[in-house]
């Protein structure tokens, strides 16, 4: 009897271990540290400006918050501290991504502006030649000055999209460019053409 007591309570006391080493506490203060690093990550552009970065960063807390559904305590806090940093360094990534872009950006808008002056100037000379022309002239260098505005207002919010806002009116430049180009070319073949006449008589 006393030998079946002693084997009950060892039994117990085994089970009892097992248990309390299972129960290891949920690394809640690891995860927050993690979250913060996440969220100030997205704050910086990540995503956007160091993908790479903030996509391995993610996949590190993806596998924490696994771990921890299955009650994987300890693979779980060293997750949420590798997603941490990787976060931070993603953050980072994502500062510099973006001041790049917004230099980028600006460097664009210089060049649309000097570009249109340039384009402005040259419709001076030839205005006689622009007769035909002179509405669609009109109706472009309205959409050209509101999307320059509406631009430089983007460059500091979203450096990449000011970037593409460029490129479409850039566009509307090269557009322009040639068809004044043209113009300017365009009075040699009718004076040739009276020489000619002339000539004849």
């Amino acid at each position: 009897m006393n030998h079946f007591k002693y084997a009950v309570s060892l039994m117990l006391v085994f089970a009892l271990a097992v248990v309390f080493s299972g129960c290891a506490k949920p690394p809640e203060a690891e995860k927050s540290a993690a979250k913060a690093a996440m969220d100030s990550a997205v704050s910086a552009g990540a995503a956007k400006y160091a993908a790479t970065d903030f996509e391995a960063a993610k996949k590190l807390w993806d596998t924490s918050e696994t771990q921890m559904t299955e009650k994987k305590y300890k693979e779980a806090k060293q997750g949420y501290i590798d997603a941490k940093a990787a976060f931070e360094k993603a953050a980072g990534a994502g500062e510099a991504g973006k001041k790049a872009m917004t230099d980028e950006a600006n460097a664009a808008v210089a060049s649309l502006e000097e570009g249109w002056k340039n384009l402005e100037a040259t419709a001076k000379k030839i205005e006689k030649n622009m007769k035909d022309k002179k509405d669609a002239w009109t109706a472009d260098a309205k959409t050209f000055a509101e999307g320059l505005k509406a631009t430089k207002d983007m460059v500091a919010a979203d450096p990449a999209g000011a970037k593409t806002k460029a490129g479409e009116l850039k566009s509307i430049l090269d557009k322009w460019d040639a068809t004044l180009k043209e113009l300017a070319a365009a009075p040699a073949k009718p004076e040739t053409a009276k020489r000619a006449k002339k000539r004849k008589k």
